[in-house]
């Protein structure tokens, strides 16, 4: 039996996404072409015009704001580079507020910027994650663009990005937020935060890797990063990947409110019980958590240690160790929470999905605390801790 529980690096498709895509690589292979175009091209623009309102729906947007992307690397690449350059060759400075527990994306793209005279800041977090808010009050009074995500690919903190969004308006700032692993799991509309640009990302909602979208406010002008045949309004040059789009928005369709609360309840269920194991500590916060997301350190062991006999038992999970890290450092969003190395090195993360049951979930407990118990005898920093 395989439990999966890294739904955060990829989910499964859905098989109705996967037969939804087929349809448009065997039967359906047009793309959109001008004007005039035939039958084919006529279909896939049809479709593409669906695919942008099925989108737009769940964030209360207009289709015409919404543009298709490869996924949440180029979202966030073509939201910062694409707002700011602009910026750049009217002003010749613009200021970057970001925080430390960004994707690396975001944090990769703001700092590619300072090449071409961009200055970046970062506001730092509390121990749960959450972005100070007063901090960044004086940050952004005379930045030009904010980029703070909604929901942490780690330890699942939802930050306030209504609150952000107001402070980013009342500056004249631009608020960029990746949406990615809050989309479809907190309510977003955008007609009540004022948020400019939102990333979202197919792969972790069960849809196709290589799918994703930008939501660009109407009337921010926005420069490609991407030089071809004008598409995407002028905002993204290339033929759309037809199959990818229609599996997005297939799986946008299929997601239900219910699927929500299961996974809280899941949720809920590990975190309580993986904190009943001594010396465990949970990285993130209980309240304000987006509803996939468990991550939890355990003193005294190593994290790919955790993953390698987590991976015998059949439960596959992610951790945040610096071994299993190509760089050898510890997660930077533990290390951001400003908790010691020790807690960093074996966080382990388990994010959920809807095709996840609550039995899994107690076998995961049960296996977890064999696990974390059979490296502890091994473990002589823990042994001298504990004497």
């Amino acid at each position: 039996m395989e439990i999966y529980l890294d739904n955060g690096n990829v989910s499964r498709v859905a098989l109705e996404v996967f037969e939804e895509m087929k349809r448009y690589y065997l039967d359906k292979f047009g793309v959109p072409g001008g004007e005039f175009g035939h039958r084919y091209e006529e279909e896939a623009s049809e479709a593409l015009w669906k695919a942008r309102e099925t989108l737009a729906k769940r964030i209360n947007a207009y289709p015409e704001e919404i543009v298709f992307t490869s996924g949440v690397t180029e979202g966030n690449n073509l939201a910062i580079k694409g707002a700011v350059f602009p910026i750049l060759r009217k002003k010749g400075v613009a200021r970057i507020i970001t925080s430390p527990i960004e994707r690396k994306c975001v944090l990769r793209s703001a700092e590619y910027l300072r090449n071409f005279g961009a200055k970046v800041e970062q506001v730092p977090v509390n121990s749960e994650g959450f972005v100070n808010l007063e901090i960044l009050k004086e940050k952004i009074k005379s930045a030009e663009l904010v980029s703070i995500q909604h929901a942490n690919q780690e330890i699942g903190v939802v930050q306030d990005i209504k609150a952000i969004g107001e402070l980013a308006e009342d500056s004249g700032a631009l608020y960029h937020s990746d949406a990615t692993h809050s989309f479809l799991r907190e309510r977003i509309d955008v007609e009540k935060i004022p948020v400019d640009m939102l990333t979202f990302s197919g792969h972790v909602i069960h849809g196709p890797l290589g799918s994703g979208a930008l939501f660009i406010r109407e009337g921010l002008k926005i420069e490609p990063i991407l030089h071809g045949a004008y598409r995407e309004r002028r905002r993204r040059a290339g033929y759309p990947n037809m199959p990818a789009i229609m599996g997005f928005a297939k799986a946008i369709e299929i997601m239900r409110e219910e699927h929500v609360e299961k996974m809280r309840n899941m949720r809920d269920f590990l975190i309580e019980h993986l904190l009943e194991i001594p010396d465990s500590r949970l990285n993130g916060p209980k309240e304000r958590r987006v509803c996939d997301n468990v991550n939890v350190s355990f003193r005294g062991v190593e994290g790919e240690a955790i993953l390698m006999l987590a991976n015998q038992e059949g439960i596959i999970l992610r951790t945040g160790s610096a071994c299993y890290n190509e760089s050898l450092e510890p997660s930077y969003v533990i290390k951001a929470l400003g908790v010691g190395v020790e807690y960093a090195n074996s966080s382990t993360r388990m994010v959920l999905s809807r095709y996840n049951t609550m039995e899994e979930m107690k076998i995961v407990v049960e296996k977890m605390e064999e696990i974390i118990e059979r490296l502890r005898k091994i473990s002589p920093l823990y042994r001298r801790r504990k004497k």
